[in-house]
């Protein structure tokens, strides 16, 4: 790079002088040919392009356009030693005087991006230099500048008058033909872009339209052998329009940076809005000339984010692809226009930004898969839980149960058959006392494991169980209906069952109040005391076991507790 800035250095330096040589012929030379326009406009379309072409050039070294706007300078300045009147310099002004017209027209037909962007494009502008480079100076052979009032022709080839003539008709019609084609081709392209893209293009396509529109008219005007003062006003006018294509360039490039920036602050804007990543990104490129494709690998095809084929753009086609992903075949693509490349580090900011959207939603997509997993695994190990307390409740009522419940009569017979007053009978009794309070204690076990009630009747006589039990007075309000999913009735019942049980070991309340509703695919359970208050959920293990078993079912478990105003256990667990 440091090279590059060299080397335009040099090359802005020599443009400085070839820039004033005209100007330096124009005052030293009376009767020269055009002075007075070539005074004026001569230094400053050479100075004017070659300024702004090397800050192109600067600015984008791999873009042609700044080389091409540099050689139309110098091609100026080389037409502008035609005001000499010595005939060597003369004559060499006039063997350039078209080149700057060539250079314009593969100017127009290359911007922005700086290359042409189809075969016919090539062979237009081969043509158009053909044209100025080949039969001009061919041309120029043959013609006799004497004659016409001009310094004389040392290169003339004499004794063919007529050649001179039919080379000119011929290359002025050539030159209309391309134009024409030009006109179809920027008329398309304008027709075909966006309206921050027209923004960019209109300064250069009209100032360098305008310029070569004066030259076809030229041209027509010649072929029909106009008035030679109509003539002479369309030839200055179309070199004083000429001198504003370069500063048409410069807004153009402003204007394009301009509307590039706000597109791709629009185009972040969005990416960063959860709304539309929700949405996908295609919404967030909707309306710019940027295009999402997603790779699909059973179809082994790009689609768009309607699921329509898209096919890749070839290299050094109208449209560029930007891969969003490592390997030959990227998870996406960004397709846009190759106007763009002349905004590389805009179009980069896009990619960038939607690279690391994508990048956010599969990394959001995993951790979804990823919590709903886990969520699907805390509700297999709670559901595994209560299917072990049940089994394991009627091992013990089966079990365990049924066989002290036997011993409890075996020792009634027993106690029946001795002396009340025996020490036998008494100490007969006092085992079958304490038989009777293991007895309630397994009962009490069991029931805490998973109630057998639940099972059998439903969770709304598990609910009048346990206010039943209860050491206060406990209003239950659970309407009756259809069973609920076994999973449902058991978080339901352990909650009630926790909060009834620290309302009779803390709150020291006087009634507590329980109702179980089914709305909307939610069965909402609340528990309510006038107890003291003062709950926290985190100070022991029953409520922290409650907020886990709700939250495996993908509910949610609140508790109110206020010092001196009760304490209110809300619950809502999903029932679908």
């Amino acid at each position: 790079m440091t090279s590059l800035r060299r080397a335009l250095l040099v090359l802005g330096s020599v443009g400085l002088v070839a820039g004033a040589v005209p100007l330096a012929l124009a005052l030293a030379n009376e009767g020269g040919h055009q002075r007075e326009l070539i005074a004026v406009t001569g230094p400053l379309i050479g100075w004017a392009f070659i300024a702004t072409g090397i800050f192109a050039w600067l600015r984008q070294p791999e873009n042609r356009f700044g080389a091409l706007m540099t050689a139309i300078g110098f091609s100026g300045c080389l037409a502008g030693l035609r005001v000499a009147t010595e005939p060597w310099v003369f004559i060499f002004g006039l063997l350039f005087i078209t080149s700057q017209w060539a250079l314009l027209y593969h100017m127009l037909l290359a911007f922005p991006s700086g290359t042409l962007q189809s075969r016919l494009e090539v062979v237009l502008v081969a043509a158009m230099y053909v044209n100025s480079l080949v039969v001009h100076p061919v041309q120029v052979l043959f013609q006799d500048t004497g004659r016409l009032g001009f310094p004389s022709n040392p290169l003339l080839i004499e004794g063919h008058p007529d050649l001179s003539i039919t080379l000119s008709r011929f290359r002025y019609w050539v030159a209309l033909v391309l134009l024409g084609a030009l006109a179809v081709i920027l008329a398309r392209r304008w027709a075909a872009a966006s309206r921050s893209q027209r923004r960019a293009l209109a300064p250069v396509l009209v100032s360098g339209g305008l310029v070569l529109l004066l030259l076809a008219v030229w041209y027509a005007a010649l072929l029909a052998h106009l008035d030679e003062s109509l003539v002479q006003t369309l030839e200055d006018a179309r070199y004083v329009v000429l001198a504003t294509v370069p500063f048409a360039f410069v807004a153009g490039l402003l204007r394009s940076r301009v509307a590039g920036a706000a597109a791709v602050s629009e185009v972040v804007t969005r990416l960063g809005d959860p709304r539309v990543r929700g949405t996908g990104i295609g919404d967030a490129l909707a309306g710019t000339s940027l295009e999402l494709a997603h790779w699909t690998p059973d179809r082994r095809e790009y689609v768009n984010e309607a699921g329509e084929r898209v096919e890749l753009a070839p290299e050094g086609s109208d449209r560029i692809v930007a891969p969003l992903g490592p390997g030959d075949e990227p998870s996406a693509v960004l397709i846009y226009d190759a106007s763009r490349e002349d905004e590389r580090e805009l179009v980069r900011a896009v990619v960038a930004a939607t690279t690391l959207t994508l990048e956010n939603e599969r990394l959001a997509a995993d951790l979804r898969a990823k919590v709903e997993e886990l969520t699907a695994s805390r509700a297999r190990i709670v559901e595994s839980g209560d299917a072990a307390r049940r089994h394991l409740e009627r091992d013990l009522h089966d079990g365990a149960q049924q066989r002290l419940v036997s011993l409890a009569l075996r020792l009634r017979l027993l106690r029946s058959e001795l002396d009340d007053q025996s020490k036998a009978a008494r100490e007969l009794e006092t085992a079958r006392n304490e038989l009777d309070q293991a007895l309630e204690e397994l009962r009490e076990l069991a029931r805490g494991l998973h109630p057998s009630v639940l099972s059998d009747r439903g969770l709304d006589a598990a609910l009048d169980g346990l206010a039943d039990r209860a050491p206060l007075p406990v209003e239950v309000e659970a309407p009756g209906g259809e069973r609920l999913p076994e999973r449902v009735e058991s978080a339901a019942y352990f909650v009630v069952a926790e909060a009834l049980t620290n309302i009779a070991k803390y709150a020291h309340a006087t009634q507590a109040s329980v109702s179980v509703t089914h709305n909307d695919g939610w069965v909402l359970v609340e528990v309510s005391d006038d107890g003291v208050g003062g709950a926290n959920p985190t100070g022991g293990s029953g409520l922290r076991g409650l907020l886990d078993r709700v939250a495996a079912l993908g509910g949610r478990l609140e508790i109110d507790s206020l010092p001196g105003h009760g304490t209110t256990v809300r619950a809502a667990i999903p029932c679908e």
